[in-house]
């Protein structure tokens, strides 16, 4: 399951005959289920204009100049438009590269990649509307591109090879964009059959030879010196397999042998990484719940012995993304520590990491991989920096040392006071973020009052109404970023304070924390949530009567399990939730993910999955609830939600149901993420005015 962070043409029409009324699309929902003022959000309180996002970085061979995938949100936050900018690293003006596409919404570039010599600049394009994808090149003064392939299928993670060929992922003829999270397939035809395997290419005249069998779905790929590849791979469906993946090397044209294995279900490996001199392999391992936001240990691998070793083995802290030093004689490790981003150097010949630079803001472009990206000869690297009221920007220089590159948000802010809190629950320190309006701040004292506070009394705080928001995964972790356009951004402005938990099953406190969770869903990790909302309460004059929860994916399993089991929250909106484990183990299209965290299939142990199965308890129910789902989410599929409204509905709990028509796990139209968001509000809404 996964954030998101980190929301079938046939079946849509017959949308209205296959559900109930209450589960169409929010266009279609019948006015009586929803309060007149339903979609009114309250005005924004930051400057009018959007905030700038970059998603992506390439630093040219030469550190000259930086490359960039970046945009302007829509009023949900969802970026549709995206440019390519090339800037000069020692300032100067920036170029935009003109995409052929023009300015059409899901006409998508990715994988920047720079040719050894720094002279072109390669990118992926997606063109709007289709899975079919074209590699296109430009130069390092953005000269329009020039396309050098076109291809029926999906391109993923393009790469130039130090011989100076461009290396690809490739999914020839795909029926779906790459990723679970991604919309389905139509189910229809013969189950199991339609498999396509995505396959390492190498682009040569004009077409792509591969280099991995075509048995095997590759996720992930590093480059050897020979001109051989290593990568994670599994037979069979991409979208399941991954957490059955192996450690392979690959010899064009199209021979595997596999390096390394997992050394237990709940082990998956990502993020391989070759040493300059060929002779290592680096990547990481632990327990994790989905295919891209990587987390857990650092391990290396001799290729001559083939010995694996454990670097970072007991660290309290998370390993989220890993490279070679440009020396090759240690690792870069790009790490959560609680509530800090590291950056660590881990001597490969032994001893203990050394932190270069640690800080509360979030580091690097996107929701997920490394903090930064360097040029090795010009010893330069690039980063983007945010934090809660911070908006993003790109800086450039030395690691810790850098200095802002652009100034595009600058001026922009949110009014908003963010605590890290921690508290205990069993064993464990858990950490959070607690997110406080600009209303929530207290009358001032006046002199009396605050001198003689026994005889004159401060001023009372005015109780402020507060929202649990559970993160996806459960392998994942709140972490700081810019609070724009978005869900977050309309609870504080309503004058909401928002909770962000880690609890355990996340990232940021190593190993055996993220593994806590294992065949206990929903009992300790609810104690965590619970126990963050008394210490919330202690830190902050939070109203215990308009409490709310809220969550997408595994938050939106939290969010239907926790109303199972306390009434302590007066409403609830859960998104893309998981209400029996044992009907979603056949529903879904990641079953392997299951078997990690709940020790076996559901054929083989039904009890562990019916104990922390909300549908088990739902007669305890009382929360007025709203659950939401994508028509097409292979991850959280429909069903799941559709079985939680009907019971809710049975049982005359309050309730309402709405599923988005082609959306998938990750929703992409801004109607329907601007839709979720005001009905979310005006759920809450509906039920805190009922607890005044």
């Amino acid at each position: 399951m996964r954030a998101p962070f980190r929301l079938a043409p046939a079946l849509l029409a017959a949308l209205p005959a296959l559900v109930p009324a209450a589960l169409v699309p929010a266009a279609l929902v019948p006015a009586a289920l929803v309060p007149a003022a339903a979609h009114a959000a309250p005005a924004p309180l930051a400057p009018a204009r959007p905030v700038h996002e970059y998603l992506a970085l390439a630093l040219s061979p030469d550190g000259k100049t930086l490359a960039s995938i970046e945009g302007d949100p829509t009023p949900s936050g969802a970026v549709t438009i995206r440019s390519i900018v090339l800037r000069p690293t020692a300032g100067g003006p920036a170029q935009t590269v003109a995409l052929p596409c023009g300015a059409v919404p899901e006409c998508t570039p990715s994988s920047l990649t720079w040719s050894p010599d720094g002279k072109s600049l390669a990118f992926v394009l997606r063109s709007p509307g289709t899975h079919n994808h074209a590699i296109l090149a430009t130069d390092a003064m953005a000269s329009p591109p020039h396309q050098l392939l076109s291809f029926n299928g999906t391109l993923v993670d393009l790469r130039y090879l130090p011989n100076g060929k461009l290396a690809v992922l490739a999914t020839p003829d795909a029926n779906k964009e790459v990723g679970a999270v991604q919309a389905g397939a139509a189910q229809v035809g013969v189950l199991g059959t339609d498999v396509h395997e995505q396959r390492i290419a190498v682009l040569d005249n004009g077409g792509l030879t591969f280099a991995s069998p075509p048995n095997l779905f590759v996720y992930e790929y590093a480059a050897l010196p020979d001109g051989g590849f290593v990568g994670t791979a599994a037979p069979g469906d991409g979208d399941n397999n991954w957490w059955v993946a192996k450690l392979m090397r690959f010899e064009p044209p199209g021979n595997a042998t596999v390096l390394y294995a997992p050394t237990s279900p709940s082990q998956q490996i990502g993020d391989p990484q070759v040493s300059p001199d060929g002779k290592t392999v680096a990547f990481i391992a632990g327990i994790m719940s989905d295919f891209g936001p990587m987390g857990g240990d650092a391990f290396r691998l001799d290729l001559a012995s083939g010995q694996v070793t454990n670097l970072t083995e007991g660290a309290h802290s998370t390993v989220r993304a890993l490279s070679f030093s440009c020396a090759g004689t240690s690792l870069i490790l790009t790490e959560l520590a609680q509530q800090n981003a590291v950056i660590a150097d881990l001597p490969l010949a032994g001893g203990q990491p050394a932190t270069l630079y640690s800080t509360d803001q979030r580091l690097g472009a996107g929701w997920a991989g490394p903090a930064y990206v360097r040029a090795c000869g010009a010893g330069i690297t690039a980063t983007v920096h945010q934090s809660f009221s911070t908006p993003p920007e790109i800086a450039v220089g030395l690691v810790g040392k850098w200095h802002d590159l652009t100034t595009i948000n600058h001026g922009i802010t949110f009014p908003v006071e963010a605590k890290s809190l921690t508290w205990t629950s069993d064993q464990y320190a858990v950490q959070g973020w607690l997110l406080l309006p600009h209303t929530a701040t207290p009358p001032r004292p006046n002199l009396l009052q605050r001198y003689l506070p026994r005889f004159f009394p401060p001023p009372h705080p005015h109780l402020i109404p507060m929202i649990t928001m559970v993160h996806g995964g459960p392998a994942w972790a709140n972490m700081p970023a810019f609070i724009g356009p978005g869900l977050t951004r309309k609870f504080l402005d309503a004058g909401y304070a928002v909770l962000l938990p880690n609890p355990r099953g996340s990232y940021g406190q190593g190993e055996a924390f993220t593994r806590a969770n294992i065949q206990d869903f929903g009992y300790g990790d609810l104690r965590d949530i619970l126990h963050g909302v008394d210490a919330a309460e202690h830190a902050a004059p939070i109203d215990d009567k308009r409490l709310g929860l809220t969550g997408w994916s595994y938050g939106g399993y939290m969010t239907m399990w926790a109303v199972t089991q306390t009434n302590r929250f007066a409403a609830a909106v859960a998104g893309a939730g998981i209400s029996n484990w044992q009907s979603y183990y056949g529903e879904n299209g990641i079953s392997a993910w299951m078997i990690p965290y709940f020790g076996a299939s559901v054929y083989q142990n039904p009890a562990v999955y019916a104990k922390s199965s909300p549908i088990t308890f739902i007669t305890h129910v009382h929360t007025p609830t709203l659950e939401v789902v994508g028509e097409r989410d292979i991850e959280c599929p429909a069903p799941q939600t559709l079985e939680f409204w009907h019971a809710l509905t049975d049982l005359g709990i309050p309730t309402q149901g709405v599923i988005y028509p082609g959306e998938g796990h990750g929703m992409h139209k801004p109607e329907h993420i601007e839709d979720f968001e005001n009905r979310s509000l005006a759920w809450f809404q509906r039920w805190f005015a009922n607890r005044t």
